[in-house]
């Protein structure tokens, strides 16, 4: 399976997550400029943490009219795996690829330390390799991860199990201490923790990598053919 992982200028979690693939999951990985226009070559799409731009006007407003969005919505349509991480999660959000707003952390400051995470929805293409309500250990590092939507909106992503994980503290006061969340079709995720900095016990958790695990576990499952 072959990742892309894309990078905007300001991007600061790029080189994490291209060693979560590469180094601990063993799969190939290439980074990706933003105003690439072709991503037909990659099984998956990874948008890393940072500050894309800046995050001036708003957090992810100006990378998700970056030239590769367009690709990366097309992939999201065809079905491949779309993760994005921190401020991916936020051009996600931008982009219109999952419902909901990010506001900034209740309390307003920066957090970053390892936070606890339930396990909602281990059904999904990205956390089939946990346990249903199983507790993980994965960092944060954000100042707007306080995620909100609207009482219609919400009611649909509890409906159609999109929310795959929930913080066990809250530590940003989001809604119904919501942390990660997927579309309606569940192959695009978009979670505030990194899950690529909890890849091995040498940085205090490995619980992430069975994220990734999940995501070439479905893709083989879908596509290798055995004799």
């Amino acid at each position: 399976m072959k990742f892309a992982v894309i990078v905007f200028p300001g991007s600061n979690c790029d080189i994490d997550m291209y060693h979560a693939v590469k180094d601990e999951l063993g799969e190939e990985v290439e980074y990706v400029w933003h105003d690439e226009a072709d991503l037909s070559q990659f099984d998956g799409v990874l948008l890393p943490g940072g500050f894309s731009y800046g995050d001036y006007l708003r957090s992810g407003s100006i990378a998700r009219f970056s030239n590769v969005m367009s690709e990366v919505v097309k992939a999201a349509e065809e079905g491949k795996p779309v993760l994005g991480v921190c401020n991916g999660f936020q051009i996600l959000l931008e982009a219109g690829l999952l419902p909901g707003a990010m506001l900034r952390n209740q309390g307003l400051k920066f957090i970053c330390r390892p936070v606890e995470l339930e396990v909602v929805n281990n059904e999904t293409m990205f956390t089939q390799a946990y346990q249903s309500q199983e507790r993980i250990t994965v960092p944060v590092a954000h100042g707007e991860g306080n995620y909100f939507c609207d009482a219609e909106t919400l009611k649909q992503l509890e409906a159609n199990g999109q929310i795959a994980f929930r913080y066990a503290d809250n530590p940003n006061g989001s809604l119904l201490s919501i942390a990660g969340i997927t579309n309606e079709k569940g192959n695009v995720l978009g979670m505030m923790p990194h899950p690529e900095r909890a890849v091995d016990e040498l940085l205090g958790s490995a619980n992430g990598l069975k994220l990734f695990q999940s995501i070439v576990k479905h893709w083989r499952d879908s596509h290798v053919v055995n004799a």
